[in-house]
């Protein structure tokens, strides 16, 4: 386990300190993220005239949208990993089934090959017979 980071951030024009197991470059990240989601909406009029607390409700609320957006996104990600690995297997299981295949048919054209051969050499031994 990381040991635990303590590092000062600025958030909305205050000072924090933020501990955790991450990194200090991640909660800078963090503290980014929600600074900017805070100056993305405080562009907007309506919003800088309502309320401070229903102003942070409203970034909260921005916020796990996009939590819950990521996840969302990536439990299709995930699912589309499945299919993709199910496929693969199937085309690994295919591919065995036609190696096989091939193998089989290799082996077939050499005993025939064979069976040529051994006819060829009947046939010359035949007319040597015959024109003796």
């Amino acid at each position: 386990m990381s040991a635990k980071v303590d590092t000062e951030v600025l958030i909305g024009g205050k000072v924090y300190t933020l501990s955790g197991y991450e990194s200090e470059e991640y909660l800078q990240k963090v503290a980014n993220y929600i600074n900017n989601k805070t100056s993305e909406y405080g562009k907007a009029d309506g919003f800088k005239r309502l309320p401070v607390d229903t102003q942070n409700v409203l970034i909260q609320l921005n916020i796990a949208d996009d939590y819950f957006k990521a996840k969302k996104q990536i439990e299709v990600l995930e699912e589309d990993i499945q299919a993709k690995d199910k496929e693969l297997l199937a085309l690994k299981h295919e591919l065995i089934a036609s190696q096989m295949k091939l193998d089989s048919n290799e082996k077939s054209i050499r005993s025939l090959q064979e069976e040529l051969n051994e006819s060829n050499k009947k046939m010359i031994r035949m007319e040597a017979k015959i024109d003796k």
